[in-house]
């Protein structure tokens, strides 16, 4: 898993409250347990014109010139500024595969989902979590500013404006270091890999039945 410490990133806004991992990723797309290959079905019902044709490329499909995401002006961004309740819903863990691929490493919003929050951190996509009047005051300098950035500093649990402000967030001290370290579940496992090792070695000589193949 990447390691998040600091980032400077584009802002791109989704200001819509209540957000449910549908919308974000559509059932639909929940064929695969691979964590690649979402990115392209981020928000798709309000990214594309129409429905996707399973016998048709993903390139023929038309982009919504409404739809915010679009918008020249915030392609490539990296952080999302979005509103109360995002990831609300069913726990499908596809929701941050698609954003993470999509290129989304930070999530500000007034609050999220329990089980969405979870799955960000484990996936390495920081939801930072900030008052509704600070969310809005973002939104209001980034309609006002194209190229609008943020700057984000995980280990000081800060985000500054470009006009200096310092916003301060709160997240786990377990949840931080995990994420400076650039480690999930599974990496976190393998820190034990000798020990692991070495309780196998010990529990296949103390019951060398267990291990015994039928025949």
């Amino acid at each position: 898993m990447r390691k998040i410490t600091q980032l400077t990133g584009l802002v791109a806004p989704l200001n819509r409250a209540n957000v449910d991992t549908d919308a974000i990723m559509p059932k639909q797309y929940l064929k695969s347990i691979q964590r690649t290959g979402f990115g392209k079905y981020a928000f798709d019902e309000w990214r594309y014109l129409q429905a996707e044709d399973p016998n048709a490329p993903q390139a023929t499909r038309a982009l919504n010139p409404t739809f915010e995401l679009n918008q020249t002006r915030y392609l490539g961004a990296s952080i999302l500024l979005t509103q109360a309740n995002f990831g609300c819903g069913s726990s499908r863990e596809h929701a941050p595969w698609g954003l993470s691929e999509y290129g989304f490493q930070v999530i500000i919003a007034p609050s999220f989902a329990d089980i969405f929050y979870n799955n960000c951190l484990k996936n390495a996509i920081l939801p930072i979590v900030l008052s509704q009047d600070k969310v809005d005051a973002l939104f209001q300098a980034l309609y006002a500013t194209p190229g609008y950035q943020l700057a984000v500093d995980l280990a000081a649990k800060t985000v500054i404006t470009p006009t200096a402000e310092v916003l301060a967030f709160e997240i786990e001290s377990s949840a931080q270091k995990y994420l400076l370290a650039g480690l999930d579940d599974i990496g976190l496992t393998l820190q034990h890999a000798d020990e692991i090792r070495q309780f196998e070695s010990n529990h296949q000589k103390q019951r060398p039945w267990v291990f015994q193949v039928l025949s």
